[in-house]
């Protein structure tokens, strides 16, 4: 982690400036760009010092003549003109044939006012408190010393305080260890953009004297950078992506005064594909990933003996709700839970009021409650989206949704999202409109499942555990096993591959 303390103000020409890294690769397209002329060789004499070449040419040219005559003419490769073809395949050996079939990733060496910056000045991204500590770790936070006797005290040193906005930190340590990374932008089918914009929109999120130029500087810097880079001219960003750890609805402010930065309505966004905690549903550019959890394994291992452990854990409350009514929300659904929870009563219902900062990054209370409750509600957050329901599901509980948007239609590479025979194998839902009519108690419906059921849904749970943490180990679990950022990477690539053959194809080129 790099120290912390506030950057001094630097010209924007000086922010922008290119950080030293290793030497390009001979054919990269920069140093292509910087190769002078070659020189004619002294040895290339006019065809009339050679007059065997020029029968040799003669005879090549009736060969290729009576070749004509007889032979099938080829086929015509039609192009549409008015949509010239902006993808250029990667030529480099190391892009196919090997262990990355999928294609291999560049990542963009940025200056650090995008990035490394951010971190440095982690005393200045919260105008209430130091983001030091909650940063630490690669962005895993600081251990969660707490869960003492709360997990297996072999897996206590895989548990962390772990912010639910740390996942540009957490993808851009894996890429850099990435088994597909690739340092020749020629060779690349995808460009990694580790551009902390949660980190630099966050920092005036809240502050009453930010403009809202203030939260739009880094990310038009960004884009004045990117613009130049020779990948990105090429594609116009259509096979770059990036991580941005907050809701999607932060990066898109409609008007000045309104809240959040505009980041993804600024020309040059509209192609970029981002991997977002909450998605905007009708943007298919934005994928959805799993909220960042207190638990990174290192190994396979540890990951089974944590599912072992969950899977015979005895449980004995039928539902719990970890959160806090909303008194400023008029019809508060949170509060109608919590008036659920009280009138089922002790042994069906539990729940831990997360008001103030009880519920924080690290919290043994909700650990223990979803460790001891079969199901866990989740209505929705201050967006449609919870960590809660990752926290629930991390510690083998089924949640309970209230609302689609929360799960259904926000984490498709994970969660089996759109399917409804599928949703039901490891989720409830209960229309939030039922229960504020009192056509259904939450208490019925859950206690309606039959036991069969709940035993299929919660080893299907377990079994989704993998899937949705992010391993500590910077090469990932291993043995086959892929964790979230792994999903989230495959994901990517299997998009650019389909979007380059339907380019392909719209262009009229067999591919």
């Amino acid at each position: 982690m790099l120290p912390a303390g506030s950057q001094s103000p630097r010209p924007e020409a000086d922010l922008l400036k290119k950080p030293k890294g290793p030497p390009l690769p001979p054919c990269s397209p920069l140093n292509l760009l910087k190769s002078p002329t070659v020189p004619v060789p002294s040895s290339s004499l006019p065809f009339r010092s050679r007059p065997s070449l020029v029968l040799s040419l003669f005879a090549l040219q009736l060969l290729l003549l009576v070749s004509a005559r007889f032979l099938p003419a080829p086929r015509l490769l039609l192009r549409r003109r008015s949509q010239p073809n902006l993808y250029s395949p990667p030529t480099n050996a190391d892009s196919a044939g090997d262990s990355c079939p999928s294609g291999r990733i560049y990542v963009y060496n940025l200056p650090p006012v995008f990035n490394a910056d951010l971190l440095a000045a982690c005393n200045a991204l919260n105008p209430w408190n130091s983001r030091c500590a909650a940063l630490s770790n690669d962005g895993f936070g600081p251990h969660a010393t707490d869960l003492a006797g709360v997990v297996p005290s072999s897996l206590l040193s895989s548990w962390y305080s772990t912010d639910q906005f740390a996942a540009e930190i957490i993808f851009h340590r894996r890429m850099l260890a990435h088994r597909c990374r690739t340092e020749n932008a020629s060779a690349a089918a995808a460009f990694y953009v580790p551009f902390y914009g949660g980190l630099a929109v966050a920092k005036h999120l809240w502050s009453s004297s930010s403009t809202s130029a203030d939260r739009d500087r880094n990310c038009a810097l960004l884009l004045h950078w990117i613009k130049d880079q020779p990948p990105w001219k090429r594609s116009n960003g259509w096979d770059h992506f990036i991580t941005l750890g907050r809701i999607t609805w932060d990066f898109r402010r409609s008007r000045d005064g309104d809240w959040g930065g505009s980041f993804l309505y600024m020309p040059g966004m509209e192609n970029v594909t981002r991997l977002l905690i909450e998605r905007n549903p009708w943007d298919e550019k934005d994928v959805g990933i799993p909220y960042p959890t207190g638990f990174h394994p290192r190994t396979t291992a540890e990951v089974r003996e944590w599912q072992q452990f969950l899977l015979k854990r005895t449980r004995k409350t039928l539902f719990g709700f970890a959160g806090a009514a909303r008194a400023a929300f008029k019809d508060d659904f949170r509060a109608l839970l919590l008036g659920e929870c009280r009138r089922a009563g002790k042994g069906r219902c539990r729940n831990v009021d997360c008001g103030g900062s009880r519920c924080g990054n690290r919290s043994a209370e909700t650990m223990n409650l979803f460790l001891d409750s079969v199901f866990c509600l989740q209505p929705r957050g201050d967006s449609f989206t919870r960590r809660s329901m990752f926290d629930c599901m991390i510690a083998g509980a089924v949640p309970v949704l209230f609302w689609r948007r929360s799960a259904y239609v926000q984490y498709g590479l994970y969660l089996t999202a759109g399917d409804e025979g599928k949703d039901g194998e490891w989720s409830v839902f209960i229309d939030r409109r039922d229960v504020r009519s009192g056509a259904v108690s939450v208490r019925q419906v859950l206690e309606g499942i039959g036991a069969e059921r709940v035993r299929r849904m919660r080893e299907r749970v377990v079994e989704m555990i993998p899937r949705l943490i992010y391993a500590a180990s910077e090469e990932g679990l291993g043995e086959g096993m892929d964790d979230a950022f792994d999903v989230a990477v495959e994901g990517v690539l299997q998009r650019f591959r389909e979007q380059q053959r339907r380019r392909g194809k719209d262009d009229g080129r067999l591919l």
